[in-house]
């Protein structure tokens, strides 16, 4: 029963209630929008070329992008308005879903009533049927399995673009997917993947029965399934249901091992103080920090200098205590959001190269790399390109790379083992630097800031004496050894740990 794949499936039951939530939610929602669509489409031509061009339009757009384009929207809505609008989580996930599910319900709805033959239209308004009764008694029973066609294709597709909704802070199996890419945990992705897969096909099972129901005209068959999907829905959502005791409180986690480390550290602390703990994890910089100012996460870890440059635009480079003041200041001030403290460890980015190759070019800093970048291709994370660090490093060192490829954390180490990148931005309490035997190149012109990793609480937890006393022991506690040791724990290639494996041995070595 210690088995990875046991501990993985483990994790199902909470994420598919939140999971089955979303997309059942969207494809409602879909539903109630394009069934009246679709009648007035079928009706006036124009409508349909508008409306199914629109629908069109969206299946256009990458479902990430989709999910991501509602959080500003939804943010700067929020803030025109004086909030009161969660730009994170369920509602920017519903919304693009619900997009999504358009198309195929309202095609197919508009075909079938186009389709009908004009013969019976006549013979129904020879009977003087009026238009409610048209369409109530021979229209809708005509069109429904064409119509019952397009839901089941929008089901499985609500289905599985909602293992996305991840990156917006919404749980999800994709949580389980993204964590365990991140990680190299194939059980993890395994556990998520199969999950998804499995929900989509039953879902399509019963949907299927009850549109061959109607076909043949066996409504108890389509009932029967049409119940069997409803009490299937109630059962999954269990883990949602109300519960009685310890309250619930949410710790964020961006995409990467470390992060998944810290959270499950912080997490445990707070279990101890009587807290129930929910995770949200995979989340990109901006939209932790956004989520913690919103109170949709009550406390997470994030580095000194991701803030001091990416949100409060800062491109000077103070010594590492006094961006901690800083960003300490301005979080409180702008935000509301809370600096317990530093955790007593850096994570920053260092440009690195493996050591045989930085020997034979002669490389010990960034400032070598000027002369010879054209001829070397750099990988970075997803985020380093876009992030003013990099526009920094380049502007400070005339950088310019005859590549420059974004990936995974993890891939991004993958790349420079394997000779497809020369140059990464590593971070300094990675232990693959070590284990990999890579070169970190010096920075004499202080282009990148210091990245001490501060714990922050969000604005109602600020004054709540129990929370901030149960994580107060970790500030000062954490050397960057240690985090190392941890890291490579859930990175190395073998006898891998969970980050929930590393937290705890992570927890003994402080003596927690």
């Amino acid at each position: 029963m210690n088995s990875p794949f046991f501990a993985a499936f483990a994790r199902v039951p909470d994420l598919l209630a939140a999971h089955l939530l979303l997309a059942a939610s969207a494809l409602a929602l879909g539903l109630v929008i394009s069934l009246p669509l679709a009648i007035w489409s079928a009706r006036r031509p124009l409508v349909a070329r508008v409306a199914l061009g629109f629908a069109s339009l969206v299946q256009t757009i990458p479902s990430l992008a989709l999910l991501a384009l509602f959080y500003p929207l939804l943010l700067s809505l929020s803030t025109l308005i004086g909030g009161g609008i969660p730009a994170l989580g369920f509602l920017p996930s519903l919304l693009a879903l619900t997009l999504y599910a358009l198309l195929p319900i309202l095609r197919n709805g508009v075909t079938g009533l186009i389709g009908l033959d004009p013969a019976v239209i006549e013979a129904a308004d020879g009977v003087g049927m009026t238009a409610w009764q048209k369409l109530r008694l021979v229209e809708a029973p005509l069109v429904a399995p064409v119509l019952m066609a397009g839901i089941r294709t929008a089901a499985v597709w609500t289905i599985g673009a909602a293992t996305l909704s991840t990156t917006v802070g919404q749980p999800s199996l994709g949580d389980m997917i993204f964590a365990g890419l991140q990680t190299q945990n194939w059980a993890l992705v395994l556990a998520g993947c199969l999950s998804a897969a499995a929900l989509a096909l039953a879902v399509d099972a019963l949907l299927g029965v009850i549109e061959h129901g109607i076909a043949v005209r066996k409504r108890r068959r389509a009932w029967i399934a049409g119940g069997v999907l409803a009490l299937g829905v109630i059962a999954a959502l269990a883990p949602m249901w109300p519960r009685a005791g310890a309250e619930t409180v949410v710790v964020g986690a961006k995409g990467f091992s470390e992060q998944y480390i810290l959270a499950r550290l912080i997490g445990h602390q707070l279990e101890k103080a009587g807290y129930r703990v929910d995770y949200r994890e995979g989340l990109g910089s901006v939209v932790a920090f956004n989520a913690t100012a919103g109170g949709d996460v009550d406390a997470y870890v994030d580095y000194s200098g991701t803030i001091w440059t990416n949100e409060m635009k800062r491109n000077d480079v103070p010594p590492r205590a006094a961006i901690v003041a800083g960003v300490g200041a301005w979080a409180k001030q702008q935000h509301g959001i809370h600096l317990l403290g530093s955790l007593g460890f850096e994570n920053s980015y260092a440009f690195a190269m493996r050591s045989a190759d930085a020997e034979r070019r002669g490389v010990t800093s960034i400032a070598d790399l000027t002369a010879i970048a054209p001829r070397l291709k750099l990988a970075t994370d997803i985020e380093f390109l876009e992030r003013p660090e990099w526009a920094a490093v380049r502007k400070a060192y005339d950088l310019r790379f005859a590549s420059a490829q974004p990936y995974q954390p993890t891939f991004m180490y993958r790349a420079l083992a394997s000779g497809t990148a020369d140059v990464i931005p590593a971070f300094s309490s990675d232990g693959r630097i070590a284990a990999d035997k890579l070169t970190v190149l010096a920075d004499p012109k202080g282009a990148i800031p210091g990245y001490d990793a501060i714990l922050l609480l969000a604005p109602r937890r600020a004054a709540d004496a129990r929370f901030a006393a149960a994580l107060r022991p970790l500030i000062g506690k954490v050397p960057v050894e240690a985090m190392r040791e941890a890291n490579y724990m859930v990175d190395r290639d073998t006898n891998k740990a969970s980050p929930e494996e590393a937290a705890r041995w992570l927890e003994r070595k402080l003596g927690l």
